[in-house]
This record gives C-alpha cells, sequence and structure tokens, in this order.
C-alpha cells in the first residue's frame, strides 16, 4: 500500500515523518499526474497519478517520500483559450504551495502551451516537454530549532523606523561581511550589517522580494536580471539565489539572529500579479493548473486577462482557493519563518472586487479577522495600474499605507518650489487629511522620500532627468516625473558649492523624515550617498547600478550616519513626534498639540497660509506627558537666512538647539524664550523647550 488516498485538507506536499502526502487544487483538471525527479532535478523518474478529488483539490499520500525529494505536476484538462482554460500535460508546473526550489528556469520555447511563432498563437497546441529547464519543488521538513533566545521585537508601530534593502544588493560590496556572505541571507545579520542597522537607529528591515521568482526571457536575453524580485513564481519558497545551501534554514538563521538584536523583519510581497506574465507567457505553475481559478479573466473574452498591474495577468482573490492560498502563504511565513509584518506590492489590485476597490473585499476581510495576522505588521502600496486604482487613506484601521503624497510634497518643497506650505504642514503631521478616519491612527502614514523605485536621495540631488540607458529600453522606462533637483549641474561635479548644497538637502529631507509624524522608511544607501548614475528604474540591474556602494564611508560629507542615528535618537526623545494621537491645536485650557508660527513667532493667520511663495514654516509640538518638553521645529527652503524669533511658551523660560542641518558639529546652542535667532539658507532646525 505505497500510495493511498490521503488528505486534501492541507495543500502542498506535507511530510509527516513517515510519508508525504500531496495536495493540488484544480476545478477544472480531469486528472494530475505526480512527477518524481532525482536529486539533480534532471531525470523523471516516474509518474504517480493522484487517486483522489475532494472539494476540488486532487490528493494522495506516498508512504516511501521523504524530505528532500524534488517533484512537479502534469495537469490533464481542456487546452480551450478562448473559454480560459489553459492545460497542457506536456508541460511540468510548479506547486503553488512548493516550499523549496531546486534548480533556476533555463528557457526554451518548451515553456510555451503553444507553439510560438505559429499564425494561431496561443490558439495552436504545443507538445515539448519542458522539465528538463524546469526549476523542481522540494518536499521540507519544516522543524527548525529557534533556541531559547528567540524572541520577536515586537517593536511598537510608533516606535517603528523602516529601512527598506535588497538582500543581495546590501551587502555585496561591502568590505566587512565576510566575502562568502556577502549577498546572501547570512549576510543581512552579519556583525557588521547589525552594528550598522543599530547605528543608523532603524527598528525594522524591510526585505524586497524573497519568494522564489524567476527573470524574464527578455532579460535573459539582454544578460539582465529581474533583480528587484518582482516576478514571483513561488509564493512559500524562499528565493534560492540568496542562500548557500539551505535557503528556508538559511533565511530563518537570519531572521532569528536580527531578531536576537532587536531589530524586526518584514517582507515585500507580491501577491497580485505572477511571472506567468499575459496571454502569450509561459505556462509554468498557475496557467497550467487552473487559468480560470487563479487569474482576473477578462469577462467578454477569457482567452485574454484583466491586468490591473502592468505585469499581463492580475491574481484573482476573490475566487476561495486562490485567496485561501495567499492566506496560507503570510501565516507560513509568520508561524514557519517568524517574519514581522508585510508590504503588499500594488495592494489595490489585492482588494479588487467585481465592482473595482472594495474595502470590505474577501482579502482585507479575511485578513481582519485572522488572528496569527492581528500580530504583524501590514502596509499597503494602495495603487494599481486599474481604473480607480489610486486608493491612498481607503485602506482598513489595520492597515498602514505608502503615502506617495508626502514624498511628492517634500521633493518640491526641498526642491525651491514655494506656496506648499500648507501641505508641508500636513504632510509634517501625518497627513490627517487622508487617514484621519475609521479609527486610524498616525502610524498609518509611511513617509518616504526614495524607495527602490525611483531615485536614490544622492540622486535626487544629482540628476534633473532620469539616465536609464542601461536598461536597453531606450530611456523610455521609468518615470519621467520626478521632482529633482540637480542644483545646477547633470551628475557628478567636483564643484564644492554643488556638492555643499547637495549634502545639505540630503539632510534636510532626512531631517524632515525622521521628524514628521507617521512612520518613516529610509532607503538603503541613502545613509552614504549611494547612487545609481540617474537610473530611476534598476529593476534589471544585478550589478553596480543596483548594489548599495559602500565606498563613499570613507569620503567626508557623504557619510550620513551619525547623522541619521542623531535624528532617530530625537525621535525617540520626543513622543510627540511618535504620537499615535491626532494632533489639535490650542485648546481650552491653554495647552496645544500643534502651534504653527510665523517668523515673528505669533501664531499663524489664514492670511498666513497664504503668503505668496511661502517657503518658511515653523511650529510647536507640545509635550503629550508629564515632564515631557516640547519641540520647536523650522523649515527654511529659502535660498537665505530668515530671521525668526524663538516662542514663549508658558513655563518654558528657553531653547535648546538639538539639531541644525547647516551645522556640521551639529553644535549645542542655547536661546532665551523670545531671542532672535537666523535659519541658515536652506536648513531644518529643531529646539527641546526647557523650564
Amino acid at each position: 500500500m505505497r500510495l493511498s488516498a490521503g488528505t486534501f485538507s492541507r495543500l502542498g506536499a506535507s511530510w509527516d515523518g513517515r510519508g508525504t502526502n500531496f495536495a493540488l487544487f484544480s476545478a477544472s483538471a480531469e486528472r494530475v499526474e505526480l512527477c518524481l525527479f532525482d536529486s539533480q532535478g534532471r531525470r523523471e523518474l516516474e509518474r504517480i497519478e493522484l487517486p483522489e478529488r475532494t472539494e476540488g483539490v486532487w490528493h494522495g499520500y506516498l508512504n516511501d517520500v521523504s524530505p528532500g525529494q524534488l517533484y512537479g505536476y502534469r495537469v490533464h484538462g481542456p487546452y480551450e483559450p478562448e473559454h480560459g482554460h489553459r492545460f497542457n500535460a506536456n508541460k511540468l508546473l510548479l506547486d503553488p504551495y512548493a516550499k523549496r526550489l531546486a534548480g533556476r528556469l533555463v528557457w526554451s520555447d518548451a515553456h510555451f502551451a503553444y507553439r510560438t511563432g505559429s499564425a494561431r498563437e496561443d490558439l495552436s497546441f504545443d507538445r515539448r516537454d519542458n522539465a528538463r529547464g524546469m526549476p523542481k519543488a522540494v518536499v521540507v521538513d519544516e522543524t527548525f530549532n529557534w533556541g531559547r533566545r528567540e524572541v520577536r521585537p515586537a517593536i511598537p508601530w510608533e516606535d517603528t523606523i523602516i529601512y527598506e534593502a535588497h538582500v543581495k544588493g546590501l551587502t555585496q560590496t561591502r568590505q566587512d561581511v565576510p566575502p562568502n556572505l556577502r549577498g546572501t541571507y547570512s549576510g543581512l545579520s552579519s556583525p557588521a550589517m547589525v552594528e550598522h542597522l543599530k547605528r543608523l537607529g532603524v527598528t525594522t528591515i524591510e526585505l524586497l522580494p524573497i519568494h522564489g521568482l524567476i527573470d524574464d526571457r527578455m532579460l535573459v536575453e539582454r544578460k539582465l536580471a529581474n533583480y528587484w524580485g518582482y516576478n514571483t513564481l513561488s509564493f512559500f519558497a524562499p528565493e534560492p539565489r540568496y542562500a548557500q545551501d539551505n535557503p528556508l534554514d538559511s533565511f530563518r538563521t537570519t531572521v532569528a539572529r536580527l531578531h536576537d538584536a532587536g531589530i524586526e523583519v518584514m517582507l515585500d510581497v507580491v501577491y497580485n500579479h505572477t511571472a506567468e506574465g499575459n496571454h502569450l507567457g509561459p505556462t509554468l505553475s498557475f496557467r497550467g493548473i487552473d487559468n480560470a481559478s487563479y487569474y482576473w479573466l477578462n469577462r467578454e473574452n477569457p482567452r485574454y486577462y484583466d491586468d490591473f498591474t502592468g505585469c499581463g495577468c492580475s491574481v484573482n482573490l476573490t475566487h476561495p482557493r486562490v485567496l485561501q492560498m495567499v492566506m496560507d502563504s503570510l501565516r507560513y511565513w509568520v508561524e514557519v519563518c517568524h517574519v514581522d509584518g508585510f508590504r503588499f506590492d500594488l495592494a489595490t489590485t489585492l482588494a479588487r472586487g467585481p465592482n473595482g476597490f472594495d474595502p470590505n473585499t474577501a482579502f482585507l476581510t479575511a485578513v481582519r479577522q485572522d488572528p496569527v495576522l492581528a500580530s504583524v505588521k501590514l502596509v499597503a502600496e494602495p495603487w494599481d495600474l486599474g481604473l480607480g486604482g489610486y486608493q491612498v487613506g481607503a485602506f482598513p484601521s489595520q492597515w498602514s499605507e505608502w503615502n506617495d503624497r508626502y514624498r511628492t510634497a517634500m521633493r518640491r518643497y526641498w526642491s525651491g518650489e514655494g506656496s506648499l506650505i500648507g501641505e508641508v504642514s500636513s504632510r509634517m503631521t501625518a497627513s490627517s487629511d487622508l487617514f484621519h478616519h475609521d479609527g486610524r491612527s498616525p502610524r498609518a502614514s509611511v513617509n518616504h522620500i526614495t524607495v527602490h523605485d525611483g531615485f536614490t536621495l544622492a540622486d535626487l540631488f544629482s540628476y534633473k532627468e532620469k539616465h536609464n540607458e542601461a536598461n536597453g529600453e531606450g530611456n523610455r522606462d521609468g518615470a519621467n516625473e520626478n521632482h529633482s533637483n540637480n542644483c545646477g549641474h547633470e551628475g557628478p561635479t567636483d564643484d564644492p558649492a554643488i556638492v555643499a548644497l547637495r549634502r545639505q538637502l540630503r539632510k534636510n529631507q532626512l531631517a524632515c523624515l525622521l521628524l514628521a509624524q507617521g512612520t518613516p522608511l529610509i532607503l538603503a544607501g541613502d545613509e552614504v550617498g549611494n547612487s545609481q548614475s540617474g537610473n530611476n528604474n534598476a529593476y534589471c540591474q544585478d550589478n553596480e547600478i543596483g548594489w548599495v556602494s559602500w565606498d563613499n564611508l570613507a569620503k567626508e560629507g557623504e557619510d550620513l550616519i551619525d547623522f541619521i542615528g542623531h535624528l532617530t535618537a530625537l525621535r525617540r526623545r520626543f513622543g510627540q513626534i511618535r504620537t499615535h494621537h491626532w494632533l489639535d491645536g490650542r485648546r481650552a485650557d491653554g495647552s496645544y498639540g500643534v502651534l504653527w508660527l510665523t517668523p515673528a513667532a505669533e501664531e499663524m493667520k489664514e492670511s498666513d497660509w497664504r503668503f505668496p511663495e511661502g517657503r518658511f514654516l515653523s511650529y510647536v509640538l507640545g509635550p503629550v506627558a508629564q515632564g515631557q518638553a516640547p519641540i520647536f521645529v523650522v523649515l527654511n527652503a529659502v535660498p537665505e537666512e530668515i530671521a525668526f524669533k524663538l516662542p514663549k511658551m508658558n513655563e518654558y523660560k528657553s531653547w535648546q538647539q538639538v539639531l541644525n542641518t547647516a551645522d556640521a558639529k551639529q553644535t549645542t546652542t542655547g536661546f532665551a524664550a523670545g531671542a532672535d535667532a537666523k535659519a541658515p539658507p536652506r536648513s531644518v532646525l529643531a529646539f527641546a523647550g526647557s523650564t
């Protein structure tokens, strides 16, 4: 009795210590074959037809299959693209629940279910076997010794400072990381990187996608790669290219070590589309298992896909089994891998129903009630490319969101645009105009100036135009509107005035980011002036363009690590920056949450907000706890010095300067309340009240 029915209740390959249960969902398949391979994945040893089907799940139990076994599926059914069915049993398919991958995709025409070049395109049928060039799933033993020391940091949202990084790019050129660990999961938790993260004062590292991925054929042919990782094929398996041996155990060891250092790990996850692309894409997994269930098909012509993502296909989370897969994946990463949160790429697609975005759609409702996900951080990229896709501020209270309105306003402000002080005031105080509703708090706004997509902070003030020629797309890719400022010269320069101005503007952006209410996100490499040579879409650059360059550590003025450390310390010191309550103005008892002041330290009137080309803004955040000091913040985006007065605030007799972005030494200076002071050109100042 080697083969028995097994169970349909747990999808994927589940080893129980004696044998392995295999279960695969396909609503429209006619039969399913399990294919077992040798340890190299080159030779198919046997095909076993799964004996049972229950509620659309094909399943069987093999009592002689153990961890390390390589496998895939062949799924039989109708090949009728015009009706949404694309079954082709000549194609080996990857298990959507694969926990580990062996081998890489080797591109050939055999991966397409149709005859490439045929006049009938995808309506034709291809009989070639693609197994030799396919990655294989591996049966795994999920047990792992986390040890007694491993404790999840559980950083409160209000204390969270996120650091976005690429697994390989962060350490590939870092000389104090052992050479064999550079570019790997293990490199992330090397002593040098842990010390670096602690020195910055960040609490949470957010990794660009690490789910199993493939490199697009067109990129491989151009000797490029899907470097960022937004080309997912497996939602459960860690990408093998970042591991020396066992990717699952390597990743979990890294999580444990970062947790020991008090640092959280978040994953950027891509559930909105897969690597199979549009109707002319390859058949690698979902398309050949059950195309009509996994993807949004066009209602009028199901041969084609509804593409909300710009990647050719969109995953259909309105289907119960597809929703189950995504929820199972999220719980797996939390329960088995101990990750602390997720950032959801193009999250609007996940929340789409038949009539577009719906805050009560099946996915958001499932997340809301899930006890496992209740303990982790959830961040939405609140847009996609479909109709009505821009949904900033529309997600439920459990979620935080990337706030591109903060990014745009602050870029425009420090690039020299006027008449923005009203919007800047909102962005510096957690964007209540977007998020103050339905029980949401200031942490809902994830503030950022730069992320993986777009200019780095150094390039933001070095390039007026994008320079994406290395991508091989004629510089047509990437955003055209960057709100950047090259400070008078395009690209690198030795002009000391321009170099100093660029450094000053970078410091201003970082200061605002860490002084703003909401949740700050810092892009890895911005602390050392990392440049991508003006490339604002380095998604395919697995090379020196895309990797963080640490060479600037030795350059005077380029190393802003200690400056950021000073800012994160200020953020910890002043609880009113980290408050989870929305601000109000002057209260009946004379207390206040925030007071907006003119340069003369008088409370601003309506006419002051409409000051022509206004680029000076100052405000006081009142203390939120007994014994806490107020903080007075001054933003001067004018290229001239501005005179202002230190405010008189009840019992606070003096002000101590705690930040001056124009002062390299951060000299501490005391001022009497009501004293005159001057804000240097293009600077950010902060003062702590003292009794």
